[in-house]
């Protein structure tokens, strides 16, 4: 009886042990997940990564982006269509579209920039 009671007192301790273990795994498992996919979807720590905005957030952006253009119709134009498909604004007037990928990535039928 004895010896029962300890070959399942080392049972409980080695599975209790051993679910400790793998809730550890699968914590560093998802965390991995999420650099991973921050990396891939370009928001590596940015405020400004591609989904970070509601489209209601689209035109105060895009008008942020497009104030230092002499063609701010055209440049306001095509940043809201570009925000309302990626949800994501590049900050600065002028460049680092690498924060938006989706916002880099969109081009025109010849192969140019789509987004400002």
């Amino acid at each position: 009886m004895v010896a029962m009671a300890k070959f399942l007192l080392v049972l409980a301790v080695a599975i209790l042990t051993i679910s400790m273990v793998e809730s550890k795994l699968k914590e560093t498992n998802n965390a991995e997940e999420q650099h991973q996919l921050e990396r891939v979807n370009g928001q590596g720590g940015q405020k400004n990564g591609q989904g970070s905005l509601q489209s209601s957030q689209c035109p105060e952006q895009c008008l942020r982006r497009c104030s230092q253009t002499r063609y701010k119709k055209p440049c306001l134009f095509f940043c809201l269509k570009c925000c309302r498909a990626c949800l994501c604004v590049p900050s600065g007037y002028y460049g680092n579209k690498e924060e938006c990928p989706c916002y880099n990535n969109w081009k025109t039928k010849r192969g140019g920039p789509r987004c400002p």
